[in-house]
């Protein structure tokens, strides 16, 4: 009953937090010139943050049947790890997003050919 409340909330913090990425993409995909990388950025960083979340919360989850099964504070100290992971994961992934956008709007400079350097004279 406890394992099954623990996923049942964990991934609903999933999905919202994944939600939100999508939603920070849109509104950055609202510029012109950084639009089409913002949603594509988004688009592909949400489905990673979801993939890697789920696979966070399977093992907290089999941490949790290990040490305290059917106990209500090994649920509540799995969730608050699962939390803390996923805001973790959140905050990297939209730092990822803001990234991807700032190298849209500013791509890197090709860097000038070097000069030849000449040889000295013999003596």
């Amino acid at each position: 009953m406890l394992l099954s409340l623990y996923f049942a909330l964990a991934l609903a913090l999933t999905i919202t937090l994944a939600g939100m990425i999508l939603k920070v993409g849109a509104l950055l995909g609202e510029c012109p010139d950084s639009g089409r990388a913002a949603k594509a950025a988004a688009v592909t960083i949400a489905t990673g943050y979801t993939a890697v979340g789920f696979g966070g919360l399977i093992l907290i989850g089999a941490g949790y049947v290990a040490i305290a099964p059917g106990e209500l504070a090994g649920l509540l100290g799995a969730l608050g790890l699962a939390s803390l992971c996923l805001g973790l994961g959140f905050s990297n992934a939209v730092v990822t997003l803001r990234a991807v956008v700032d190298r849209a709007m500013n791509p890197p400079r090709p860097e000038a050919p070097a000069l030849p350097v000449p040889e000295a004279a013999p003596a």
